[in-house]
């Protein structure tokens, strides 16, 4: 591995409320292998993130927000040229930083340790973990590693969980008990009934950090789904819940089927089928979710629910255009329903930052509600941009005080999750 020590143009941090500034200019990343950033509680201003290069290499980076420092760590050169590939991350009871990573077509969940008393950016050598259960393979057959996304929950003895499309292509669990060193074998968890390998849920996760891991998924991808539904449940206490609390079954019964889950939104064909893209929780610890609804391929209506306790709160938050990937002349869109994005601030989900078509070029915006979203008000991070600004994501272990910074793509192409040329941008919202 090496390590690029750079360091940004500094910035007057009460200027920089207006002004992006640019973290790398060759970097890219999907949306389903998260926290793809996180703070870093050291008594600094920093967060870890990190991406996959044009060429396929996997980087980690370390930026002060408020001075413009950034350190740039190369971990796996030439890994794989493909987005679903970037970095997870996870920030640990002792403050040592895991990075999880996971190709697009793997068979090992990959780890590197960034320890707290280290005075710069230097992750250690990757750990391999083989995953697999050979019984578990038997009763779900298909055998493929994609995504990461790791948790620790100080409730549960600072345990730490890590979810992933593995096992028979559906989400699977692991954990591990001895801070990072090693992990159990994976499980499915989520699953249809019979099996069908085919059948692929997308799931999002969030969590408190102390007993939560807020779930998040569809039944499958939408240009598999006609009716592609949206579902939530809640990992806590060795048990999963729906949103009212009831049992769905407790983690040594799993798997369990979306339709034992909490119903966030139930596709038609008048409204379309939906993808997920982030969520979080209110202050009462009750899940709020960003979603769109794809009507037409063309039409991508982004959509803000929140369960107040009883019922699911759904609002449409506005029209954010069509797909994003930029279709080669003369061929149809592989992905249609890939929209820009959206994401919660962690700590005050009334505020949302997402990317919407604007005069035909996507653009950031900040976007807040007092009412559960019947209304925002906006507030543009990028105007009159060059190239597309797509996928935001503000760190996910936000705690009081940390300022919220939002980063994101900036598209010079994209065409595809395996050709694209990007960079990543961000934006520190002091107010």
């Amino acid at each position: 591995m090496s390590l690029i020590v750079g360091t940004l143009l500094s910035f007057n941090f009460v200027e920089a409320q207006n002004k992006p500034e640019t973290l790398s200019e060759d970097a890219a990343w999907c949306w389903f292998s998260g926290p793809r950033a996180i703070y870093r509680h050291n008594g600094k201003a920093e967060i870890v993130t990190g991406w996959i290069t044009k060429d396929g290499t996997l980087q980690a980076a370390l930026l002060n927000y408020i001075e413009g420092a950034s350190q740039v760590q190369t971990i796996a050169p030439q890994l794989e040229k493909d987005d679903h590939a970037n970095p997870a991350f996870a920030e640990l009871a002792d403050k040592d930083v895991l990075l999880f990573c996971a190709k697009h077509y793997d068979h090992k969940v990959r780890v590197n340790r960034l320890k707290t008393d280290a005075s710069s950016l230097e992750f250690g050598e990757t750990v391999e973990h083989d995953i697999y259960d050979e019984e578990e393979l038997k009763r779900y057959p298909y055998k493929r590693v994609t995504y990461a996304n790791p948790f620790a929950l100080s409730n549960e003895n600072n345990r730490i969980y890590c979810f992933g499309r593995w096992t028979g292509f559906k989400p699977n669990i692991t954990w591990s008990d001895d801070d990072g060193v090693s992990f159990e074998k994976s499980r499915v968890f989520i699953t249809n009934i019979p099996f069908d390998g085919n059948n692929r849920p997308y799931v999002c996760y969030s969590s408190d950090g102390k007993s939560k891991i807020h779930i998040l998924f569809t039944d499958g991808h939408p240009r598999n789904e006609p009716l592609n539904s949206v579902y939530y449940a809640c990992y806590e206490n060795g048990a999963f819940w729906k949103a009212d609390g009831t049992k769905i079954c407790d983690l040594k019964n799993i798997p369990f089927e979306p339709k034992d889950a909490s119903v966030v939104y139930q596709a038609t064909e008048e409204n379309g089928r939906a993808w997920i893209y982030d969520i979080g929780s209110d202050r009462k610890g009750r899940p709020v979710v960003l979603y769109a609804r794809y009507p037409e391929e063309t039409k991508h209506l982004y959509h803000y629910a929140i369960f107040d306790g009883k019922k699911w709160i759904d609002n449409e938050v506005c029209n954010a255009g069509k797909w994003f990937p930029q279709t080669p002349e003369g061929k149809i869109e592989p992905e249609p329903h890939y929209s820009a994005g959206m994401s919660l601030n962690p700590l005050n989900p009334n505020i949302i930052y997402l990317s919407r078509d604007v005069n035909g070029t996507f653009e950031i915006e900040k976007q807040e509600t007092r009412n559960h979203g019947k209304s925002w008000k906006v507030t543009p991070i990028t105007q009159n941009s060059e190239y597309d600004n797509v996928r935001p994501v503000v760190p996910k272990n936000m705690k009081k005080g940390d300022v919220p910074v939002v980063l994101w793509m900036v598209n010079k192409k994209y065409i595809h999750y395996t050709n694209y040329d990007t960079g990543i941008d961000y934006f520190v919202d002091e107010k």
